[in-house]
């Protein structure tokens, strides 16, 4: 009698199958254990006091159901993904396919927001927490630049709002620029925000084809475009800065992948600049070093780093000419942090939590899809492999940190799209469905809570 074995990829196959449904099974655990800890054991994980029955943790969020103006785009949009988003990722001319994605991203993130009617652009960027109302009162750049970092503390007699004194005055300066555009009103911010958040899936693309994976792209490219991401992505300054980050290491590529020196060059250049000015814009940007080298690893040529290194520095050597100098600032950002909300948030909740808020924002099939990468190790794609781990570890670091607790479903926002990368890997039975249940996700936390960000 002759026992047949399975062959070894076959066998292989399975396990990665497996690995999927286990990491999909351990995302949607661990967020429904976020969820339901806080109320079972009245924890107080937020900083505005006891949680109350209407609290939503780990997100940044209460119980608030409602229906508006843009729910029947919201449904439309995600019924016309979910059946042929896939299909057209995969037939699409790479042009056409990227102004799809473009234009369907807008759509998506505009249909959501909407469904708060025009307070869904306006409501984040106009809080008083957040960068308008500072940008609108900075008439004199260079003294804003001098002062900032004697700003940042609470004891200092004019101390700066919340958001504001959290980054460094890159952030800010986009605003006051827009300001000074006469587009500083909330509406107008917002949506200037949001047309550029929405070209961030664009970067990601052309960062993958550059890099010899077109075919990566297109099976990615559905999750980039259509998921959860999208209610925080509307008006959130760290998507804008998610759009930089994406941007500034598209431009790396392109360095690493050109064939004339002035084109190495150039694009190095461009890239040292985009990705230098996101330093000034969040304390946790310099972690885009990880996906810098990853980039370049793929690439499999260090020829852009020194022009992009140096430029990159240039970027922060100018600010600290202006009287911002970054080392100093943040050990200042980090008292003000631990005497702040830091204090009554507990890291025992946070520490994963916070990667409970992460499945949220990114969805669910993130955590298929890192199970099914990592089951397949060194068999998956490289691309995908070096990419989504590197931003992987990103996260870790920034979660290890302690100084990322709450509020990271719009905190990681540039960490995201790299992330979903590994979506890449899942196998074409797994695409719509998972597809599908990120956009239902994505409706049912639009349409049933208040996202404060």
């Amino acid at each position: 009698m002759v026992t047949r074995t399975a062959e070894p990829g076959a066998r292989s196959e399975r396990v990665a199958d497996r690995a999927a449904w286990a990491g999909l099974g351990a995302a949607l655990l661990l967020m429904a254990v976020a969820v339901a800890v806080p109320l079972l054991f009245d924890w107080q994980v937020h900083s505005h006091g006891r949680p109350s029955n209407l609290d939503v943790a780990p997100l940044h969020s209460k119980w608030a159901p409602k229906i508006g103006a843009g729910t029947l785009p919201a449904v439309l949009i995600a019924a016309l993904g979910f059946w042929y988003a896939v299909t057209w990722a995969d037939r699409l001319p790479w042009r056409r396919l990227l102004w799809a994605c473009y234009l369907g991203g807008l759509a998506w993130s505009l249909a959501l927001a909407y469904v708060d009617g025009s307070e869904g652009i306006s409501r984040v960027l106009g809080h008083g927490y957040e960068y308008l109302e500072t940008a609108r009162a900075t008439d004199d750049v260079p003294r804003m630049l001098a002062e900032y970092a004697d700003r940042i503390a609470y004891a200092a007699p004019d101390n700066y709002v919340t958001h504001v004194a959290g980054h460094p005055p890159g952030a800010l300066l986009v605003f006051v620029v827009l300001h000074r555009l006469g587009l500083g009103g909330d509406w107008p911010a917002g949506m200037v925000v949001t047309l550029l958040a929405a070209s961030t899936s664009v970067a990601v693309l052309v960062t993958v084809r550059a890099l010899g994976a077109e075919h990566v792209a297109r099976r990615a490219a559905p999750f980039l475009v259509l998921g959860p991401a999208a209610v925080w992505t509307a008006v959130s300054a760290d998507a804008l800065f998610g759009t930089v980050a994406a941007w500034g290491l598209c431009a790396l590529a392109l360095g690493a992948t050109r064939d004339t020196r002035l084109a190495v060059a150039g694009w190095s250049a461009v890239s040292g600049l985009l990705l230098g000015y996101c330093v000034m814009m969040s304390y946790g940007l310099p972690l885009l070093g990880l996906l810098a080298v990853a980039v370049l690893v793929v690439a499999g040529s260090w020829r852009p780093l020194p022009v992009a290194a140096g430029t990159a520095l240039l970027v922060v050597l100018a600010f600290a000419a202006a009287g911002f100098m970054w080392w100093e600032a943040f050990p200042v950002l980090r008292e003000r942090y631990w005497d702040g909300v830091s204090r009554v948030r507990p890291a025992s909740y946070w520490l994963w939590g916070n990667l409970a808020s992460l499945c949220f924002s990114a969805g669910p099939v993130l955590g298929a899809a890192l199970g099914r990468l990592g089951a397949l190790g060194r068999r998956a794609d490289r691309t995908v492999l070096l990419l989504a781990g590197a931003a992987a570890a990103a996260v870790l670091v920034a979660d290890l940190s302690r100084m990322s607790k709450a509020e990271v479903e719009r905190i990681w926002l540039p960490f995201v799209p790299w992330l979903l990368l590994s979506t890449a890997v899942l196998p074409r039975r797994w695409r719509r469905a998972g597809l599908g249940l990120q956009v239902g996700l994505a409706l049912l936390v639009q349409h049933l809570l208040y996202t404060s960000w």
